[in-house]
């Protein structure tokens, strides 16, 4: 016996485990949501940040060597 589960029954059980673990797992859902801005502000700062003009590895080595 074959057993086969269509897009629209498994988008329902999806749906009501999803809201099982949001309501018993309340620290569990903050915590991923709480990772997820954070990794997608940590990538806004790169992209903002980046510039064209990148420094070499000697004058960052350069510079740790020098306030020693």
């Amino acid at each position: 016996m074959k057993l086969s589960i269509d897009d629209e029954t498994t988008k329902e059980m999806l749906t009501e485990i999803m809201v099982e673990i949001i309501k018993t797992r309340k620290d569990l859902f903050y915590d991923l949501i709480l990772e997820a801005v954070e990794e997608i502000s940590l990538a806004n700062a790169i992209k903002e940040g980046r510039q064209d003009d990148f420094v070499s590895e000697e004058k960052i080595f350069a510079l740790l060597d020098s306030e020693d």
